[in-house]
């Protein structure tokens, strides 16, 4: 009976994963763009062939596709994508593959550290050269929810100054300045490299300037009347937080807005990913775990902020943006 039983449980785990094996399939189908090459029926020797990969694992990861559903058999030997509409577009397009990406690259390895690191071991360190690029593309797409609930507290403004820290490849800032251009925006962004991209990619938008600059150093040369502050607070430790918020409330005017947008430390009943989320923060030695609700609203009430509420921007994610408004100063 306990042989059965070890067998129940061995074959239950096994089944909860079978969702995994479609997201390695697609993973490993956007880094090797091979979605895109079997658009066409092709056999799998002339796809390793033509792209110089290893055929008896092309062989494999063909076989798991047709499995899951995205690759079907096309005759002679001959397979092509299935439902494309359901898979990630190639790199370079804003594809939903720099999610997969991030994941499999960043999140789930950090994750499976855990025993290690709850042994004494030590924890792991989040690599700026080697994954900024990655992480700022995906916060672009992840600003692409949030950036209609920003747009509406900046329709009221004829002139004056955003700026956004953490600004990342630029996108959102774009998209900002394109439907407020008289409104002046400045985004700081930390990595060298993401800045320049954020350079290329805001090129043509004269109302747009790009610092390469750590937040801690930078000063605003013109009081700013929005600041922006877009997955960025797990980069800042728990004992800066509230020096943070201050350091923004004295750029800021009076009834000067500060908009956050940041994953939010899940409650006991919140979805699963939010407190996995959170256990992948908490790995690094350099990134830092996701702020509570009441964490977000203490530190903005000292620092000489009204709340004025969070909206959801992704709730599988615990993604939520918390807006303040600089409260009018006594003299």
């Amino acid at each position: 009976m306990m042989d059965l039983m070890k067998m129940v449980r061995a074959r239950t785990y096994m089944k909860r994963n079978e969702p995994f094996l479609a997201s390695w399939h697609a993973y490993v189908g956007y880094e090797l763009d091979l979605f895109t090459v079997f658009d066409r029926p092709f056999t799998i020797n002339d796809v390793a062939d033509a792209r110089g990969i290893d055929e008896a694992l092309l062989d494999q990861w063909v076989k798991v596709g047709v499995s899951v559903g995205h690759l079907k058999r096309a005759g002679r030997d001959r397979f092509r994508t299935r439902n494309k509409w359901k898979l990630p577009r190639r790199k370079g397009e804003n594809s939903s593959g720099i999610i997969l990406k991030e994941m499999m690259e960043l999140h789930i390895p950090a994750l499976l550290s855990y025993p290690e690191i709850m042994r004494g071991g030590e924890r792991n360190h989040f690599d700026e050269l080697r994954h900024a690029d990655m992480v700022a593309e995906t916060s672009r797409l992840l600003e692409a929810a949030a950036i209609g609930k920003v747009a509406k507290q900046l329709k009221t403004m004829h002139g004056g100054t955003v700026l956004d820290l953490g600004c990342g490849e630029g996108g959102y800032i774009k998209m900002l300045a394109r439907r407020f251009p008289n409104v002046e925006f400045i985004g700081v962004e930390v990595s060298g490299s993401v800045a320049r991209t954020a350079r290329e990619v805001t090129a043509e938008c004269r109302n747009v300037t790009i610092v390469n600059s750590d937040l801690w150093t930078f000063q605003p040369e013109k009081q700013p009347d929005v600041i922006l502050l877009n997955n960025v607070l797990h980069y800042i430790g728990l004992e800066k937080r509230a020096e943070l918020f201050r350091q923004l409330a004295g750029w800021l005017p009076e009834n000067g807005l500060l908009s956050i947008v940041t994953p939010i430390a899940g409650q006991i009943d919140s979805p699963p990913f939010a407190h996995a989320f959170n256990s992948f923060f908490s790995s690094f030695d350099n990134l830092y775990r996701l702020p509570s609700e009441q964490e977000l609203k203490e530190w903005g009430v000292e620092a000489g902020f009204e709340f004025l509420g969070f909206q959801t921007v992704i709730k599988e994610g615990s993604w939520y943006m918390a807006q303040f408004r600089k409260e009018f100063q006594e003299v």
